[in-house]
């Protein structure tokens, strides 16, 4: 049974989001502040370990967005999908930089709730095909293990940046559009606007690229989209 740790402090939210997933066989818990929630998501073993948080932006003690930092500065890697007032689009896209995997605005459709849920937790399996290690260069990726290396030393990339990275290597030296890269990361039911594949393909150069600002592996294709090269 998956585990999924929803962190939000009103109470009828957290109650039917606990109620949803438990119906469809996930295994629930919740926090009701950010400093609890903190503390249940950096659980990285054992039957309490979280495979997916649900996140809340507005939290007491600490914010939904600090969590997220705190965590991948920590190197806790666990899939996120942040709750966002409908309309805060700014909170959403730093979110997203900070290491959010996806995030749908209140009030929700639980429906396509627990389809972005099943989307991410399918993603963040490794792939079963392919290439196991592919290097983009200095940096070594081990897809099978979703690790990877730069120069030998260690590189925090997120469950979501290995599958941007991923659809890239299966399409290297081809360009790739947005649209493309959006509706294959996050599904049919995506309704967001491609400037978040650009947030997060810029979080990858900064981590990939040797000079972030002069990109030499992924080439942005004006008006288009993108281009893997070696």
């Amino acid at each position: 049974m998956r585990n999924i740790l929803v962190i939000e402090d009103e109470p009828s939210v957290a109650i039917a989001l606990r109620d949803s997933l438990e119906s469809e066989g996930y295994q629930v818990q919740t926090a009701k502040d950010g400093s609890e929630g903190l503390r249940l998501a950096s659980v990285k073993i054992g039957d309490d370990a979280p495979e997916l948080i649900i996140l809340d932006l507005m939290l007491p003690k600490i914010s939904g967005l600090e969590v997220c930092q705190r965590l991948r500065r920590a190197g806790v890697e666990t899939p996120v999908i942040m709750l966002t007032a409908r309309g805060a689009a700014s909170d959403a896209a730093f979110g997203l930089k900070l290491g959010a995997d996806d995030y749908i605005p209140k009030p929700f459709d639980v429906g396509e709730l627990l389809a972005r849920v099943e989307a991410v937790l399918r993603r963040a399996k490794p792939p079963q095909a392919g290439p196991e290690v592919v290097s983009i260069g200095d940096v070594r990726l081990d897809l099978r293990r979703l690790r990877a290396t730069r120069k030998g030393k260690p590189l925090d990339l997120s469950p979501r940046e290995f599958e941007i990275l991923q659809f890239l290597i299966a399409h290297a030296g081809e360009t790739v559009t947005r649209e493309q890269l959006l509706h294959h990361i996050w599904g049919e039911h995506a309704s967001l606007y491609t400037r978040t594949i650009d947030a997060h393909i810029t979080r990858l150069r900064h981590k990939l690229e040797a000079d972030p600002a002069d990109p030499q592996h992924i080439i942005t294709i004006h008006r288009v989209g993108y281009r893997l090269v070696g």
